[in-house]
C-alpha cells in the first residue's frame, strides 16, 4: 500500500501487481547491473469481425490507434536507465516496430538530490496527467486503452520537455506537477517554433485506509494548439462517398478527473486484491474549419468549435495466485458542434450517437516475468457496426525492471 517500503527483492512481484514503486530500492537495483537493461516481449492474436481503421462515431477527426488482426508481433520495448552521477539518473525507452525501425518512447534524465520533496524530469517522456498515461503497454490490465484514451490520446500522452514535481512532506500522499513541452502528441501539432506549444498541470493525493485498502485520486489540466490538422475520410452532410479531407486550426483544453481504490485481504497481494478504477476526460476545442481540402474540393473556411467527452470504469481481481479476471465499460461523448454559416450544410454538428464498448479479460502469469491474456470485447463504437473482438496475448520481461506506480 502507499505508506510501505518495498524490499529489493520484491522488485519483480511490484512489475506485475502495479503497487507502489520505491525510489531508493529502484536505484539499487540498477546500481547493481550498472545499467539496468531491461527487454519486453509481447505479441498478440486477433479476431475482429469488422475494420479496425474505422474509427468510433463522431471522432473521425481524431486519430484512430485500432487493433491489428491477425497474428501481430506488437512492440517490443527496449529499457536502459542508471543513476549518471550524484544528482541525476537517466532511463530510455526504445520501441521495437515488428516492421523494422526503432522509435524512441522515453529518453530523459531525472534529478535525484533536488530535495524538500522536487523531482525535475526533461526530454521525452509520458505526461503525467491522469493515471494510465504514464504507464507502459506491458503494464495495462488490458490489452488496449480505454477508448478515451485511444480517441483524446491516440492511446497516450507523450512529450518533449520539463517535467516538475513536488512531494508535500504530509502523511497524506499529496503530489503537484506542470509540465511545458514542445506539443508533439495529439492533440498538439508539432511546429518548428521557439516557446513551448503545451502546458500540463495535475494534481494527485491518496492515503491508506487501514492495512487492507488504499486509494489516489486526481485532476489534470492540458492545453494546446492545433495548426492545420488534418483529418481524412471524414463523414460529411452531402454523404461523399468515403468522406472528405478537413483541416483545423485552433486552441485545445481537456480537463481530466481520475480515482482508483485497491483491496486486499489483510494487506496480503499475493494471494487475492481487487482494483477499481475510473477516469473522466472532456475536451474543448476552438478555431477554424475548412471543409473538403482535396484538389479541386470546396476549401471551404468558417469557426468550428466542439466540446467532446468520455470515461472508462474498470475492476480487475485478482482471485488466487497467479490468476486475475478484469472487467471494463467505456463511453464516449461526440458532443454538439457549434459550426460557422459557411460550413452548415457541410458538416456533421450532431451524430447522436454515443460510442460503447465492453470488455472482459483473464490473465495468468506463470512467473512475475510472464502473463498470457485472453480478452472478449463487444464493440459499439460505430453506429451500425457492432463488433465482437477476441484477443490472445503474451507479455515477457527480461531483465532489470525496477517497480510500476500505484
Amino acid at each position: 500500500m502507499f505508506k510501505r517500503f518495498c524490499s529489493s527483492t520484491a522488485i519483480a512481484v511490484l512489475l506485475i501487481h502495479s503497487i507502489p514503486t520505491c525510489a531508493a530500492d529502484s536505484g539499487n537495483a540498477e546500481n547493481a547491473f550498472n545499467p539496468a537493461f531491461s527487454l519486453i516481449l509481447s505479441g498478440s492474436y486477433g479476431n475482429l469481425q469488422r475494420d479496425p481503421a474505422i474509427p468510433a462515431t463522431g471522432f473521425a477527426m481524431n486519430p484512430n490507434p485500432g487493433h491489428e488482426q491477425g497474428f501481430n508481433l506488437g512492440e517490443s520495448e527496449m529499457g536502459i536507465s542508471a543513476n549518471i552521477d550524484p544528482q541525476f539518473r537517466g532511463a530510455a525507452t526504445l520501441a521495437l516496430d515488428p516492421a523494422g525501425g526503432v522509435s524512441v518512447e522515453n529518453a530523459f534524465v531525472q534529478t535525484t538530490s533536488l530535495g524538500d520533496g522536487l523531482n525535475l524530469k526533461f526530454g521525452r517522456y509520458f505526461s503525467g496527467l491522469g493515471y494510465l498515461n504514464e504507464q507502459h503497454a506491458h503494464a495495462w490490465d488490458f490489452t488496449d486503452q480505454p477508448l478515451v484514451y485511444a480517441v483524446l490520446w491516440e492511446n497516450q500522452l507523450a512529450e518533449d520537455g520539463v517535467q516538475l514535481k513536488w512531494l508535500a512532506p504530509t502523511e497524506m500522499f499529496f503530489e503537484i506537477g506542470g509540465e511545458v513541452g514542445k506539443g508533439r502528441g495529439f492533440p498538439g501539432t508539432e511546429r518548428a517554433k521557439n516557446g513551448s506549444g503545451a502546458g500540463v498541470v495535475f494534481v494527485h493525493l491518496g492515503d491508506d485506509i487501514g492495512i487492507e485498502q488504499s486509494w489516489r485520486a486526481g485532476a489534470s489540466l492540458h492545453r494546446t494548439r492545433r495548426v492545420d490538422a488534418v483529418s481524412d475520410a471524414v463523414p460529411d452532410l452531402p454523404g461523399t462517398v468515403g468522406g472528405v479531407s478537413n483541416s483545423f486550426s485552433g486552441d485545445s483544453q481537456t480537463v481530466g478527473l481520475d480515482l482508483v481504490w485497491k483491496y486486499a485481504p489483510n494487506g496480503n497481494i499475493k494471494d487475492r486484491y481487487l482494483k477499481v478504477q475510473t477516469e473522466y476526460f472532456r475536451r474543448k476545442e476552438n478555431g477554424d474549419l475548412t471543409y473538403d481540402t482535396a484538389v479541386a474540393g470546396a476549401n471551404i473556411t468558417d469557426t468550428y468549435s466542439v466540446t467532446q467527452s468520455g470515461w472508462y470504469v474498470q475492476g480487475v481481481y485478482q482471485f488466487m495466485p497467479r490468476w486475475r479476471s478484469g472487467l471494463r465499460y467505456d463511453r464516449l461523448d461526440p458532443g454538439v458542434a457549434q459550426v460557422g454559416a459557411a460550413n452548415a450544410g457541410n458538416i456533421i454538428a450532431d451524430y447522436a450517437y454515443n460510442p460503447t464498448r465492453t470488455t472482459w479479460m483473464l490473465d495468468y502469469s506463470a512467473s512475475e516475468f510472464s502473463r498470457f491474456r485472453l480478452q472478449l470485447a463487444h464493440d459499439n463504437s460505430r453506429q451500425g457496426l457492432a463488433d465482437n473482438q477476441l484477443f490472445v496475448q503474451y507479455i515477457m520481461s527480461l531483465g532489470a525492471h525496477g517497480a510500476h506506480q500505484y
